[in-house]
Parts: C-alpha cells; sequence; structure tokens
C-alpha cells in the first residue's frame, strides 16, 4: 500500500463555485420608488377608510392639494426661496471655514492640539439653543440665521477633514516624499484625494444638520421662509398647509441628498 504525497496537488472533482460575490449591495431605484409609493397608497386607503383622523393627519391628496394652491398663488416660491438663499450662504460659510481649519488641523502640528480642543469644547453644545444669543449678537436680520447654520455646520466639517486627512495611508505620503514630491504636490495629490471620501461623507451630514437649524431658526425669528411658514401654519391648526411645509423640506432633503450624491460619483471615479 503506497503513501499518499502530502506535497502532491489537490485533484479537483469539478469546478469551484465563486464565493467572492457577497457584501456587495446593489441599488434598485425601482425597489426604492415602489416601496414609497406603497407606503403613500396606504396612507390614503385608510384615510378614505376612516382609519386616520385626517384632522391630526391629513391624507396624502389633501396635502399635494394644499402644495399645488401654494405653488399656483406664489406663496410657496416666496418662503422656499427665502430659506434655500439662507441654506446656500450658512452651509458654504460653514463648510469653507470647517475645510480650511480641518485641513489646518490634519496637515499641521502647532494646530492640532489647540484647534481639536476648541472643537471638542463647542461641539457637543446644541445650536438650537444658540439660537436666541445669535439673534441677540446679530440682531434678528438674516445675519443670525446665516451664523446659526455655519456654526452648526463648521464643527462636523472640520472633524471629518481631520479624519479624512488622518486617514490617508502613510506609507503613500512616504513613497511621494521618496519620489521628491513638495509638499504642496503631496497635499494636492495624495492627502486630499485620500480625504475626500470622508470629506464627501461629512458633507451628507452637514447638509442635514443645516436643515435642521434652518427651520428653527426660521422658527424663532423669521417672516419668511419654510420654518415660518409650518410654524404660522401649526399655531392656526392648518395640518394640510403644515404638512405640505414638511414635505418641502423632505424634498429638500432629497434633492441636496441626490446632487451630493452625483458629486461623490464624479470626484471619486477613481476608486
Amino acid at each position: 500500500m503506497t503513501t499518499p504525497d502530502p506535497h502532491a496537488p489537490v485533484q479537483l472533482s469539478g469546478p469551484v463555485p465563486f464565493r467572492a460575490g457577497g457584501f456587495a449591495p446593489r441599488v434598485i431605484p425601482l425597489a426604492g420608488a415602489a416601496t414609497l409609493i406603497g407606503l403613500i397608497a396606504l396612507w390614503q386607503a385608510g384615510a378614505m377608510a376612516g382609519l386616520i383622523d385626517t384632522l391630526f393627519l391629513p391624507p396624502p391628496f389633501a396635502i399635494a392639494t394644499a402644495l399645488w394652491n401654494l405653488a399656483v398663488s406664489g406663496e410657496l416660491w416666496k418662503h422656499f426661496s427665502a430659506s434655500l438663499m439662507r441654506l446656500a450662504i450658512g452651509w458654504s460659510a460653514g463648510t469653507v471655514a470647517g475645510l480650511a481649519l480641518g485641513l489646518a488641523v490634519g496637515l499641521t502640528t502647532i494646530l492640532r492640539s489647540p484647534g481639536m480642543a476648541v472643537v471638542s469644547a463647542l461641539f457637543p453644545i446644541p445650536k438650537i439653543a444658540l439660537v436666541p444669543l445669535f439673534i441677540i449678537w446679530f440682531g434678528i436680520g438674516e445675519g443670525s440665521k446665516d451664523i446659526t447654520l455655519a456654526f452648526g455646520v463648521f464643527f462636523p466639517t472640520v472633524i471629518n477633514t481631520a479624519a479624512g486627512v488622518d486617514a490617508v495611508p502613510r506609507s503613500l505620503i512616504r513613497m511621494g516624499q521618496s519620489f521628491g514630491l513638495s509638499r504642496a504636490a503631496i497635499i494636492a495629490k495624495i492627502v486630499l484625494p485620500g480625504a475626500l471620501p470622508s470629506i464627501l461623507a461629512g458633507f451628507r451630514i452637514t447638509a442635514a444638520i443645516a436643515i435642521i437649524l434652518l427651520v428653527a431658526a426660521e422658527m424663532i425669528g423669521a417672516d419668511r421662509g419654510i420654518g415660518s411658514f409650518v410654524l404660522a401654519a401649526g399655531n392656526l391648526y392648518d395640518t394640510d398647509n403644515l404638512m405640505a411645509g414638511i414635505v418641502v423640506l423632505s424634498l429638500m432633503g432629497l434633492a441636496v441628498s441626490f446632487v451630493l450624491g452625483r458629486l461623490e460619483k464624479r470626484l471619486l471615479r477613481w476608486r
């Protein structure tokens, strides 16, 4: 009886099944759209069957009618344009300042500890609680609202940017140094592209934070804007218009998320 050679290659009796296809979920847009349409249909059916009190939760058809009336009268654009302008100014200002400090904290030793100390101390403060203080400091006009949004966006942007810089593999930076690249070239060609996924992920978070703070600021001190419109409708128990305003805020968030998603695909094609 011969002893099998342990070093001999293993003979396979058939093809080996492919096992590396997991952990790669695909996006199916039709499934998402069908889910939303189904939920809206159930909501409408529940209201028509009397299972949902339409005084407290109006059906989708009533909300759509309210949105149409607001759009035709021009009232919707008046409030939406004011909110959109505040969102653009506040988010942009907070993002630019946050990127600047985040990169400085991630790239320089002298600013790292002082910068993160200030961010760690101020970031946990609820920004909504600061709205009255900003109104006292900057007045009830647009300045206080823009500062509120910028302040809320600034700190998460700093944290995500610094974390993205720290996550860049140091081996890539050393390789760039060994090839004689300048500091500016290493930052532009290695650090920034490597930190970009974390920065763009932070944009999604800060966009949601900015919308929340926008509504809060407009509810406290504004005569135009979706937040003030929702507050006025709630005070009058006008639930149709109240839900219409909430739908507009939801659509605004979806639009911002779509734009950021397209930006990610364009900027992160190298992945």
